[in-house]
């Protein structure tokens, strides 16, 4: 997957620094542009210690998710990046979808508050792999520098 073209027609995509678009935007090109995906999309920090439902591509989604669950929750709570091979093998894991297998969510923070996260399932297991980790990140960086993000928890 050549990642760095992505972040390139990603950058040019979002044309807009607003934060719905980018984030509708952004989570359909990531999932018309990589494949074996089944679920991408944002959860919002709208309250503290919850995530609430965003832009996303896929079938309908869990909402709302408590820091403490789950792999979004994880991401959120550690602001570190969740890569999981094995949803099912996952404490906590929230089967929003039976068919997902493996998980990847990025935490993503502004001026050093957490906005949301980026979720990312597929229905293959072991699906991400450290360069499809850096690769999403570095997406994830784009949509970050391109939008102006509000901020919802005071």
């Amino acid at each position: 997957m050549d990642y760095d073209l992505l972040a390139r027609q990603l950058e040019a995509l979002l044309d807009s620094d607003d934060w719905l678009t980018n984030s509708a935007q952004t989570a359909a090109f990531i999932n018309t542009n990589i494949a074996s995906l089944n679920w991408v999309g944002f959860y919002l920090q709208r309250s503290p210690q919850l995530l609430t439902l965003g832009p996303f591509q896929g079938n309908p989604a869990c909402n709302p998710i408590p820091f403490s669950k789950g792999v979004c929750g994880a991401a959120a709570t550690q602001r570190r990046t969740q890569r999981v091979d094995d949803v099912h093998a996952f404490p906590g894991h929230i089967a929003c979808d039976a068919a997902s297998r493996s998980e990847l969510v990025v935490p993503l923070v502004s001026d050093g508050q957490l906005w949301g996260v980026l979720d990312i399932d597929s229905p293959l297991p072991e699906r991400f792999s450290e360069q499809d980790q850096a690769g999403i990140e570095a997406l994830c960086e784009v949509f970050l520098k391109a939008t102006r993000l509000p901020s919802f928890v005071a």
